[in-house]
């Protein structure tokens, strides 16, 4: 993650402030701040949870479609070529499917 959880600013801001404001306001620019980097890492945990549903259901998606494609074809080969007919689509779902999870 190149992006700066608090940004050099808002951290020069919060300094300055401390030092302006004197000790005894400390704890309440500390907990202002805290509460900032708080919220962002939250966000963060958020986006990176939506990617990773939006991934897996990308991947079950292929898989299924796949799978639902791959069920006349089976038909169709065991009638016209036989075993090795079968075993050709059913490598290729499998291709399918450990693709879609390296993805």
């Amino acid at each position: 993650m190149s992006e700066q959880l608090v940004p050099r600013d808002e951290l020069q801001a919060t300094i300055e402030a401390r030092r302006e404001l004197g000790a005894e306001l400390e704890p309440a620019l500390i907990d202002a701040f805290v509460e900032r980097i708080e919220r962002r890492v939250g966000e963060r945990v958020g986006e990176s949870e939506r990617a990773l549903k939006a991934k897996r259901d990308h991947q079950r998606e292929m898989v299924l479609g796949a799978m639902g494609i791959a069920i006349p074809l089976v038909v169709v080969a065991g009638i016209f070529v036989g075993l090795p007919g079968v075993l050709a689509v059913l490598a290729t779902v499998a291709v399918v499917a450990i693709a879609s999870t390296r993805s």
